[in-house]
This record gives structure tokens, C-alpha cells and sequence, in this order.
């Protein structure tokens, strides 16, 4: 079993985004609790247990984890990181921007739908 140690740099992916983070604790078997440092991918929007359908009871609107936010990850989620850790704003910024510009690209409804949902969650950075 590969451990980790307290502060070392990691990429997490968490639900379904990914993040640059710093490890806490290695919880043992399972586990790494990570704080979040950054947004390398943001989370996807719409229903995760209906992949890119809208006729669903909830379209999802997820945000991405907050700075500094502690998160339980599954170990097998956590690699180490190696490089210069991006700053949270600039990063969840760029993660934003690199999504929206996928969803304009899919004409589909659900590239709409989840289009709006991401720039309504914008609002909140």
C-alpha cells in the first residue's frame, strides 16, 4: 500500500472533479483526507446516475470544492504531484473556462442544459 504523508502535494479526483490538494492524513486502508488547493477539472453537471440526460427529477448544479475544504478521497483517487501548485482563484477560474468551452462545443441538450447549469454556478466563485 502506497502511503502518503502530511503535506505532501497530491491531484484528487473527488465525485467528478479534480484537484490539486495537500495531504492532511493518510487515513490507513482506505482513505487520504486532502485539502483543497485548487480546480484542475470541474465537476460535471446534470445527473451523475443518468449520464447526459436532461429529462431527469434533478439536474444537478455542483461546484467545485472550496479552498482549503477537506475531503475524504478514496485512496485508489490520490497520486502524488510533482510542480508548482496553482493558486485556488486562478485555477477554478481556468477549470470554469475550460468546461464551458467543451459544453459550447456540444450542440446536444444536454451540452445546453449543463452549459447553463455551470454558468449559473459560476455566479458563486
Amino acid at each position: 500500500m502506497n502511503l502518503f504523508e502530511a503535506d505532501q502535494q497530491v491531484i484528487a479526483s473527488y465525485k467528478s472533479g479534480t484537484y490539486y490538494g495537500k495531504v492532511v492524513r493518510d487515513q490507513g486502508s482506505n482513505t487520504v483526507l486532502v485539502e483543497i488547493q485548487g480546480v484542475k477539472k470541474h465537476p460535471v453537471q446534470g445527473d451523475l446516475h443518468h449520464p447526459r440526460q436532461v429529462d431527469v427529477p434533478l439536474f444537478h448544479e455542483r461546484k467545485a470544492l472550496s479552498e482549503r475544504e477537506k475531503a475524504n478521497i478514496p485512496r485508489n483517487a490520490v497520486k502524488s504531484f510533482e510542480g508548482d501548485m496553482p493558486g485556488y482563484e486562478a485555477s477554478v477560474a481556468a477549470a470554469v473556462q475550460e468546461m464551458k468551452q467543451d459544453l459550447s462545443e456540444d450542440s446536444s441538450d444536454f451540452g445546453k442544459r449543463a452549459l447553463q447549469a455551470l454558468e449559473e454556478v459560476e455566479k458563486a466563485y
